[in-house]
């Protein structure tokens, strides 16, 4: 053998040895990460760490229905109890089935724990997003919101406006095909794609309270398609390569920053221009939000009362679609209210408070259907909570549709009963959280349940309605319809 050839036979087996004695570093480092906060922590909560790298990510994540705990969590709740250790979102995690324990995670926002969403999130929310700020910055644009929610909430122009827009869907459908629906060959009976209906309602809603925009304003039907995209790629897998629904939703995050800084200097030069959203008394306040942060505060109130309204609006469309009698009762108490107003008079705050059992409807389908079933939170220090030690560092879940199914807390806690809500404070109490709680509660649940409740009104006496096919809510741990929600609806009365 030659010596070039002898030299470069060494020079490959040295690079292998190399590369090889690399791989094994990392396979160790890899382990050791993994299984190191097991040896470190040996007083953390029961439970198991799963594959290096995956750990129990892909099984916390597999779909199942939303009023359902999962095999996941029936698995991990009957091994280790309800408070348990996992490994998830590549981090060591204590997870909560307990109310107690939720309520305390919650209450102790910034003090004991810290919001700490997956970091692709921020890359989509941008880091102005209220959802991902922390401490002082989080407390003023909440303060902010709910400034804006409270002087909002039961105006009389506000009310009309989703009266308004909700004839205007629930109309369409005695007017025209809307998207998605199909004719059933006699008596008036179409099929409509609910889900994609409620959507419609609740965007034209948010736009127009956030950006004074009604539904008809091309630069709305822009702003839609990029905000559809933007949805689409939060829940994506968060790989940026161009084409991936990532990336589109990156983009498309772009776009409507872009659109939105163009209605700001807009209404800027226009002066007194106003259209009476969001937007315009951010403008004229005295605020200290930047452009940048103006445009994040529209884009998480387009979030906030877009995607959990229109879910809202279709688990309770779903859930009376399944019960004859609460539908039944549920039209009796809007027939009573109808009655007695005119013909062309639109629903005032005082109608809404008369809607109780039409509250009690919307509580038990956030409950049933768990919009949101968890949310993400970090131990900024060891935290001791009676038996449990959860070590600092680590990333902690309080699951809420684990208390909102518990049977202990909720008698035939798999069965819709509206009835379980009447003299009822358990609204506010530990067993119900279906928006969150503690500094981080939802500034515009009650929103959301307004919006509910008047496009019920018109719904119920418009329409009768039977779920068409087999269509049930699925958590991915995000809730959606498979199919969107087919509905077959039928005229109550001919079009006067």
């Amino acid at each position: 053998m030659r010596f070039w050839e002898w030299r470069s036979m060494m020079a490959w087996e040295l690079a292998l040895a190399a590369l090889a004695i690399l791989l094994a570093s990392l396979l160790a480092l890899v382990l050791l990460s993994h299984f190191l906060p097991l040896l470190l922590n040996p007083k953390a909560p029961r439970g198991s760490f799963g594959w290096p790298l995956l750990g129990e990510t892909l099984r916390f994540l597999t779909p199942h229905a939303s009023n359902t705990l999962g095999g996941f969590l029936e698995d991990h709740c009957s091994r280790y109890g309800r408070v348990f250790k996992s490994h998830l979102f590549c981090t060591p995690t204590v997870v909560s089935c307990d109310p107690d324990l939720n309520h305390f995670i919650l209450q102790n926002e910034e003090r004991l724990f810290q919001c700490s969403y997956p970091r692709p999130i921020h890359g989509i929310l941008g880091k102005s997003s209220m959802l991902v700020v922390l401490g002082e910055d989080h407390k003023r644009l909440r303060n902010l919101a709910l400034a804006l929610v409270t002087s909002t909430r039961l105006k009389p122009s506000y009310l009309s406006d989703i009266e308004k827009i909700a004839l205007h869907v629930v109309g369409s459908w005695r007017h025209h095909q809307p998207a998605g629906a199909k004719e059933d060959g006699g008596g008036g009976v179409r099929v409509v794609a609910f889900c994609e209906e409620a959507r419609k309602f609740a965007f034209s809603v948010i736009v127009k309270q956030v950006l004074g925009l009604s539904p008809e304003e091309p630069v709305t039907a822009r702003i839609l398609e990029d905000f559809l995209a933007f949805m689409k790629g939060l829940i994506s897998f968060p790989l940026y390569i161009p084409g991936t629904p990532y990336a589109k939703a990156v983009q498309a995050r772009e776009r409507i920053s872009s659109t939105v800084k163009g209605i700001i200097e807009e209404r800027r030069s226009a002066g007194s221009c106003k259209k009476g959203g969001f937007l315009d008394v951010l403008l004229s306040s005295s605020n200290e939000l930047s452009d940048e942060g103006k445009v994040s505060f529209v884009l998480d109130s387009l979030l906030g009362g877009y995607e959990t309204t229109s879910l809202l609006i279709s688990m309770v469309v779903y859930f009376l679609g399944q019960s004859a009698e609460d539908l039944d009762l549920v039209k009796r108490e809007h027939d009573s209210i109808r009655s007695n107003k005119g013909k062309e008079e639109c629903l005032t705050s005082e109608d809404y408070k008369k809607m109780e059992y039409t509250q009690h409807v919307i509580n038990e389908a956030l409950r049933c259907g768990n919009i949101v079933k968890f949310v993400h939170r970090k131990a900024l220090k060891d935290v001791r909570y009676k038996e449990y030690l959860i070590p600092s560092g680590w990333k902690v879940l309080p699951v809420f549709s684990a208390v909102h199914l518990n049977p202990l807390l909720h008698g035939n806690a798999q069965h819709f009963q509206p009835h379980r809500w009447e003299g009822s404070s358990q609204g506010t109490s530990k067993k119900f959280t279906p928006f969150g709680g503690g500094p981080r509660l939802c500034p515009g649940s009650e929103l959301a349940k307004v919006e509910a409740a008047f496009f019920l009104h018109h719904l119920v006496l418009n329409y009768r309605w039977r779920i068409d096919g087999d269509d049930i809510p699925m958590a991915y741990p995000y809730v959606e319809f498979q199919r969107g929600l087919p509905i077959e609806i039928e005229p109550i009365c001919p079009e006067s």
